[in-house]
């Protein structure tokens, strides 16, 4: 395939065969990142676990110190004083079996589900379609609550959800090209410490293989796995 005008540009600025410390690779980042739009910074990670295996699955939350610098839509099944108590905490939609029906309808207009856990037989219902797209609420990752106030608070503040697809990668987004390094590095750090807390017991031998950094129209940038936890 051939190479954009700009993918040319970029190609000379970063060594495809070279691992880059983190710094250096968060500053080559940024400087490729030349898009209109202020681009996201993703994080790929390669884990040393099959997924297909329950003891080595990977997932969990994680709240960036310094935010993703994405306004995150937030959608809350609750009733009741819990519904008035998540609309003050800035969710952007709440409702019950109404928003059952608006989902099921075909509108999905939120990047996060949070539901008091008498909601769960509404939202269960609700697996075939939010599950496919990692919406289902969960309590292990604190979005099943009563406490709806913080769930709403976290999400829209820097939290980001992670779960290991097949062949044991992790893609998640951890700030904007805008952000200064040190707060890309800062988020970073955090992100790579959820990860290592959340090692599967079922995972053996080397946990983190490979680790590369981008922007959503950058080239991917090989981290030098020294130094990095975990790895």
């Amino acid at each position: 395939m051939a190479l954009s005008k700009k993918q040319k540009a970029q190609a000379p600025t970063v060594d495809r065969d070279k691992f880059y410390a983190v710094d250096e690779a968060i500053s080559l980042v940024k400087k490729n990142a030349t898009s209109k739009f202020d681009e996201t910074v993703e994080l790929a990670l390669n884990l040393g676990v099959d997924p297909r295996h329950a003891d080595q699955m990977v997932r969990g939350v994680v709240s960036l110190p310094k935010g993703t610098g994405k306004d995150v839509r937030v959608a809350v099944f609750a009733k009741g004083d819990k519904a008035d108590e998540a609309k003050a905490a800035g969710a952007d939609i709440v409702g019950a079996e109404d928003l059952m029906q608006t989902i099921q309808d075909g509108t999905i207009d939120f990047d996060r589900v949070i539901a008091t856990p008498d909601m769960m037989g509404v939202v269960g219902r609700l697996g075939k379609v939010l599950g496919p797209k990692g919406l289902m609420p969960n309590p292990k990752l604190g979005t099943v609550t009563m406490d709806v106030k913080k769930a709403v608070t976290d999400a829209k503040s820097g939290q980001v959800e992670f779960r290991v697809e097949k062949a044991g990668i992790v893609h998640a987004g951890i700030g904007k090209a805008s952000f200064p390094e040190a707060d890309i590095r800062a988020n970073f750090d955090a992100f790579m410490d959820a990860i290592v807390r959340n090692k599967p017991t079922g995972a053996k031998g080397k946990f983190v293989k490979k680790v590369s950094l981008t922007s959503t129209m950058g080239p991917g940038v090989k981290l030098d796995l020294e130094g990095i936890p975990g790895a």
